[in-house]
């Protein structure tokens, strides 16, 4: 394989701007087909984006001779069954975040492509992006010492009526296709950062509850993880919170200093050690998930490591789960 042609399941909103357009940036990648249940919509997003052909079928997009590569970009209810359909076909996979909606339904994915010697990476493309490779990288050296400490919080105010009319948000809030609610949506991020900063997990702690009733899903969830080096984490989702309030907030603490940062906002962190407060900052990126593809292409045509291992996403999920049971 001297090129990855890939075909997308699921080519909608995420598709847009954050991974779409990045195919055909990356060396050595190109975005050859694309497939959505709704026929119009696949062909506008094909015409739209110069894409070569488009499919209301995944099978015949699996079946394309010239797709030698899937993106997966369909709700995560979805994820495991296009991603095993993928590789029975013997192609490659790029699954987007959560890796599915359970653990139950992650583990047979990472099972399946290990068995079947099938590559498969998972987009939690906030690691390759140069703003948290720079704290991974900053970690390592103990620039702040020994991690001791990692605290977050996240609060946004409650989903107004028209966002639950709206059926390109109400999926996120529906624990049959997403998994749970907004944490499902967005908390696979922060913990897969918190996951390959510190390393192996040794235990979970969690409560969840649904405060605000607007939806099915838990609208505030508290967790800690302590992890095999001793780093503890603690983090609080609040999607219920009053208008004035909202936060994105992440802090590393160690032996000599500590690290700050948003996760979803913002395009510099902080670093205070030795007395001494840095501020590092970075260019915001047109396709969030160029950098996690670029690297993701280096895999698939054997020049790479694994930027995010099917093993990785299923543990990310475990975590989720012992937050919220």
């Amino acid at each position: 394989m001297k090129k990855i042609n890939w075909g997308i399941i699921g080519a909608g909103d995420v598709t847009e701007l954050k991974s779409g357009p990045a195919f055909n940036k990356v060396a050595n990648s190109s975005l050859v087909a694309v497939m959505r249940r709704d026929a119009a919509k696949a062909e506008d997003y094909a015409r739209r984006h110069q894409v070569p052909r488009w499919y209301d079928d995944a099978g015949k997009l699996l079946n394309d001779p010239e797709v030698n590569a899937i993106y997966i970009a369909t709700p995560p209810s979805t994820h495991a069954e296009y991603a095993m359909a993928a590789i029975n076909v013997g192609k490659p996979v790029y699954v987007e975040k959560p890796m599915a909606n359970s653990y139950s339904a992650a583990r047979p994915i990472a099972d399946a492509a290990a068995a079947k010697n099938i590559k498969l990476v998972v987009a939690h493309y906030r690691r390759q992006q140069p703003l948290f490779k720079k704290i991974k990288q900053l970690l390592d050296d103990k620039v702040i010492g020994e991690p001791l400490l990692a605290r977050l919080e996240l609060s946004k105010p409650p989903l107004t009526k028209e966002d639950l009319a709206d059926p390109r948000v109400a999926w996120r809030v529906d624990p049959a296709i997403a998994g749970g609610g907004l944490f499902h949506d967005l908390a696979p991020h922060q913990l897969d950062l918190m996951y390959h900063f510190f390393g192996p997990v040794q235990k979970v702690t969690g409560l969840a509850t649904n405060q605000g009733g607007l939806y099915a899903a838990d609208d505030l969830v508290a967790g800690n993880i302590l992890f095999e080096n001793g780093v503890v984490f603690s983090g609080t989702w609040c999607f219920n919170a009053p208008a004035g309030t909202a936060n994105d907030f992440c802090e590393i603490i160690g032996t000599a200093g500590k690290i700050s940062f948003s996760i979803f906002s913002g395009t510099s962190f902080t670093v205070l050690a030795g007395g001494v407060l840095t501020t590092h900052s970075f260019d915001a990126l047109q396709h969030v998930q160029q950098p996690m593809i670029a690297a993701t292409v280096q895999y698939f045509l054997g020049e790479g490591p694994n930027p995010c291992s099917g093993e990785e996403g299923a543990e990310v999920m475990r975590v989720m789960e012992g937050f919220v049971k």
